[in-house]
């Protein structure tokens, strides 16, 4: 398998998969806040839209039918 060929794979499954669940939402450590010698942890949210995961399938489906140009 070629590089070309595994990340056309891995964009037309992340694009399945964000289209089946109709968008992902996850979240990460935000930074920390110190008030009045209280440490408070804060979390920020992220959303992929299935617009990006139908944007990811079908360039990965152009990258596994594009053929290499032979000079």
């Amino acid at each position: 398998m070629t590089t070309k060929t595994i990340i056309a794979v891995l964009l037309i499954t992340l694009g399945i998969v964000v289209l089946a669940y109709s968008g992902l939402s996850f979240t990460t450590p935000g930074k920390p806040i110190e008030f009045l010698g209280m440490h408070i942890a804060t979390t920020e949210n992220h959303f992929i839209s299935p617009a990006i995961g139908a944007l990811a399938l079908v360039g990965g489906i152009v990258l596994l039918l594009v053929k290499p140009k032979s000079v």
